[in-house]
């Protein structure tokens, strides 16, 4: 089973784990993972720890569709407070910091992150791979298409897993040739795709274990959940268990989500079930 190295530990994924979202910004699309207050923001990192999350991961950048590009400066005054401050609150706890920015990533591994999550796998910050392999901590890489501001615009595509397998295998030759072996995949849920192709990937995607690395999934209280059901993101939470239960029965070892109990309790349940 996969163990990803986290500067002098490891992560171990030998069962599935929650990753627990902490905005430190005013616009991400869900008001309840906004956490621009440091104390607000430590207090729900402590009950999301007591709720069963195996890592935090924090990002002064929202990424939904039409956000606001901020500088890579704002970016680390709103993240690295609130890494230095949860850090020293739950210190065991593994953090990632959600960014695409190298400096962004410096700063944040520096203040006690451990793990980077990158939606653009390297594609928006030459610098970025470099990064993680010269302070030895983890990394997530996405599929997505486009640049910072159109990394939401669909694209033609016939076939939504070929195009992410091929992609994400790509990236292993490129990663390896600069010392990157092990790190996490995430086939980006709800980025540059159709409703009917987020729905094919949590489908299919036990197709994505051949690439023989460690999947993310983050379908936490997307649009294509809350559109299909005629509800707001507040309403959500059940479309979401649903999808992550699917995912985890596809080989999903992280589950990204905004509701830290309800993923755990998804995670527990299908571990009896396949005891």
């Amino acid at each position: 089973m996969f163990k990803i190295q986290l500067k002098d530990t490891a992560l171990d994924l030998s069962t599935p784990l929650v990753m627990g979202i902490l905005n430190a910004t005013p616009d991400s699309f869900f008001e309840g993972s906004r956490m621009q207050q440091i104390d607000a923001g430590v207090k729900k990192a402590i009950e999301m720890a007591q709720f069963g999350a195996g890592i935090l991961d924090i990002g002064g950048q929202s990424t939904r569709p039409g956000a606001a590009l901020i500088t890579e400066a704002l970016e680390i005054d709103r993240v690295v407070p609130m890494i230095e401050a949860i850090h020293a609150a739950i210190p065991n706890m593994p953090i990632s910091i959600d960014t695409y920015h190298a400096t962004v990533a410096k700063a944040a591994i520096d203040a006690g992150a451990s793990i980077v999550n990158d939606i653009s796998c390297g594609n928006f910050d030459s610098k970025m791979i470099s990064t993680v392999v010269s302070n030895q901590v983890a990394y997530i890489g996405m599929h997505q298409t486009g640049g910072p501001s159109t990394m939401h615009e669909l694209q033609d595509r016939n076939d939504v897993m070929k195009t992410i397998t091929d992609y994400f295998f790509e990236k292993k030759k490129q990663f390896a040739a600069i010392g990157l072996t092990q790190w996490i995949i995430d086939p980006g849920f709800g980025f540059s795709k159709t409703k009917a192709e987020n729905f094919e990937l949590v489908k299919s995607l036990a197709q994505l274990k051949k690439l023989n690395l460690p999947i993310l999934l983050g379908v936490s209280r997307k649009s294509s959940i809350y559109k299909t059901l005629g509800v707001d993101p507040s309403e959500a939470l059940n479309g979401t268990t649903v999808l992550n239960t699917i995912g985890l029965m596809g080989g999903a070892n992280i589950l990204r989500v905004h509701d830290v109990k309800e993923a755990k309790e998804a995670i527990i349940l299908i571990n009896e079930m396949n005891a």
